[in-house]
């Protein structure tokens, strides 16, 4: 997972934060799997497995709903995914299995899926319901998602796909085809711009993420965390408050929106308003690794470097292996040494 080197200005002060999220739009914990909680059934048999993820920003989706059913074989079982959105059920027999998920604020999401030898693993999308519309069986559709043509919609599931494989140019072209072939597709446009940004484009991922918003109304928030993010880096931080808090009113739920914020307000040197900012991230997603990052830098400047080198330890024991892994551990390092120091020289 391609994430930016993290620049150590100072030994204690890890700046430059770059949210995962806006370079490769799945977010990894690196912790392991806590698996779903299931009911008691039979511990031999075939295993179901799965991630659930909101298709608008590839996010793994926590805690929702997942029922699986098979007639044939008269089995019902229901889980809840886990704080990466996965989810396994163990002891099934050969059969084929209908899996619903259901999230309030979301599209049920239907798909199936054939037991036949030990094992099955599906990938199930939701959408977000805004304007609704009752189908003829009883489920609630968006009237705009009926509204997109299935190419554009193969073209930016390809895209997808892609950018989770760390390619980003392939990935960019199928997102542009999207859009093509439904210019108001402002989730295809968000993603083009996370492409291009990845790529170096920042000014075309700039437009890209303008676009996004023009076309969902403003009421698509990952677009402006996307500007947001990229005022920061051009130096704009007052900017750049002003959109992400624009994109925290529509989802508020976001941990990867605070964390932006937290950034722009370190910025402009208001460190008590960022470290609120930053526990709202984690009081959100307390496995976003990024937040803690965030959270230590905040602490340098407030000279509490306990509190620094338990970021730095959180951090660590998220992403192990993380490709800043390595800078943070030498950050650490450092941190040591400053809080050795008085007792060295006693």
């Amino acid at each position: 997972m391609l994430h930016e080197l993290l620049k150590v200005d100072k030994p204690h002060v890890i700046n430059g934060l770059l949210p995962k999220l806006l370079l490769s739009l799945v977010l990894l914990a690196g912790s392991p799997i806590a698996r779903a909680q299931v009911s008691d059934f039979a511990p031999v048999g075939g295993e179901l497995s799965g991630i659930v993820r909101i298709q608008a920003n590839n996010r793994p989706a926590s805690q929702v709903l997942v029922s699986l059913r098979s007639g044939s074989a008269g089995i019902s079982r229901n889980v809840l995914t886990d704080v990466n959105g996965r989810f396994e059920i163990r002891g099934l027999p050969p059969d084929t299995y209908e899996i619903v998920v259901e999230e309030p604020g979301y599209a049920p999401s239907r798909t199936s899926a054939q037991l036949g030898g030990t094992s099955s693993e599906v990938v199930v999308y939701l959408n977000r319901v805004s304007t609704r519309q009752i189908s003829g069986n009883g489920s609630t559709v968006s009237v705009r998602e009926l509204k997109i043509p299935g190419k554009a919609r193969e073209e930016f599931r390809k895209g997808l796909q892609f950018l989770e494989k760390n390619d980003p140019a392939r990935s960019l072209s199928h997102f542009t085809k999207a859009v093509e072939v439904f210019p108001g597709f402002f989730e295809a446009l968000y993603h083009k711009g996370v492409a291009e940004m990845r790529l170096g484009h920042k000014d075309e991922a700039m437009k890209s993420y303008q676009a996004a918003i023009d076309s969902s109304g403003g009421q698509f928030a990952w677009a402006q965390f996307g500007v947001g993010y990229l005022l920061c880096k051009e130096g704009k931080p007052g900017e750049a408050e002003k959109v992400i808090r624009r994109g925290l009113e529509v989802e508020d739920s976001s941990a990867e929106g605070y964390v932006i914020l937290a950034d722009a307000l370190i910025q402009l040197n208001r460190a008590d308003e960022a470290e609120r900012s930053a526990q709202e991230a984690l009081l959100r997603n307390p496995n976003l690794a990024d937040a803690y990052l965030v959270h230590s830098n905040i602490a340098a400047r407030k000279g509490n470097y306990s509190a620094q080198l338990q970021d730095y330890d959180a951090y660590l024991r998220l992403e192990p292996a993380g490709p800043a892994s390595a800078s943070v551990r030498q950050a650490r390092e450092a941190t040591l040494k400053i809080l050795a120091g008085p007792r060295s020289q006693n």
